[in-house]
């Protein structure tokens, strides 16, 4: 039970952090090096680069929807708020793993620091899980019907741009 606990809390935090981390583009996949810039080498991308970032997907996402301008906006704005809220979490996923890898290593276990910090991590996840949902659930109700129909076709196939994609 201990080797189970003491995994899930590495991997959690673990995760938590990658996810937290890629989802606010911090860095490119491996594949992508030296096409667009801002590589895992690079370091953190500034909030004006995320901001930038945001404001060309909306544009193309905008393009494939045959959104209006006003929405466009409404949805950069909605995704920058939710960015903004959400990298708060990414720093304290990242102070969790520290503590997960020192906790871990010590030379006595603290279970109950360890269970406190596992407790945590499972609040952070349900807090950046809630931001997420109601981000998207704002820039649902921007879009129309149909607009929301391409969204769910692309989903399902892999995204827009899943037809350029190999493998």
């Amino acid at each position: 039970m201990f080797l189970i606990a003491l995994l899930a809390v590495a991997l959690l935090a673990g995760l938590t952090g990658s996810m937290l981390s890629a989802a606010f583009g911090q860095a490119y996949p491996w594949h992508h090096f030296g096409m667009h810039g801002g590589g895992i080498f690079d370091g953190p991308l500034t909030p004006a680069q995320i901001d930038d970032r945001i404001e060309r997907m909306t544009k193309h996402m905008a393009i494939e929807l045959d959104a209006t301008a006003d929405q466009q906006v409404k949805i950069a704005n909605i995704a920058k708020a939710a960015v903004g809220d959400l990298r708060t979490l990414r720093e304290k996923a990242q102070v969790a793993r520290t503590q997960a890898v020192t906790l871990l290593t010590a030379p006595t276990i603290d279970r109950t620091a360890v269970e406190r910090l596992r407790a945590e991590q499972i609040g952070l996840a349900e807090t950046a899980s809630k931001r997420i949902a109601q981000a998207l659930t704002d820039a649902a109700e921007v879009l129309n019907p149909e607009q929301r129909r391409k969204v769910a076709d692309w989903i399902a196939f892999g995204g827009p741009w899943a037809r350029w994609h190999r493998g």
